[in-house]
């Protein structure tokens, strides 16, 4: 696993959670529309030439306390594995990851991306929020 630097940015003062289509959501699972969701907009920087990248489903936020698992249940621009994204070379690269939501009591987690490969990554002790929106930093 890569263990990145973590900046962690608190979001504009909005009050509003980003929008996300519900019949996008409806199509995934439509037993999530009456839960709540965490936000993690994910910015990484591409110091080299052009690259792939990619997230898998098994890409978790977990509670520090409980190890309770919240599960990835729609990503934006960008490819579930095992397709890819082109990154073009030297520029940022932002995607948004919807989560299922956290438990009440969590106050600390980890964003986990679990896979049976080197390059997987991970960014701990995340503090939660009131919007349940983040910025992670994902550049090595």
């Amino acid at each position: 696993m890569i263990h990145l630097s973590k900046t962690i940015t608190e979001p504009p003062p909005v009050k509003a959670k980003p929008v996300v289509d519900m019949e996008v959501l409806l199509s995934i699972h439509p037993e999530l529309l009456e839960d709540s969701f965490v936000y993690v907009h994910c910015h990484f920087q591409n110091h080299s030439q052009e690259m792939l990248i990619r997230i898998w489903s098994t890409t978790f936020l977990i509670d520090a306390a409980s190890s309770a698992r919240s599960k990835l249940v729609h990503a934006e621009n960008i490819t579930l594995a095992p397709h890819w994204t082109l990154i073009p070379g030297n520029q940022e690269f932002t995607f948004l990851l919807v989560f299922s939501g956290l438990p009440k009591a969590c106050k600390q987690f980890d964003l986990v991306e679990e896979i049976a490969q080197p390059g997987g990554f991970l960014v701990k002790n995340i503090q939660r929020n009131e919007t349940d929106v983040y910025h992670v930093d994902l550049t090595e």
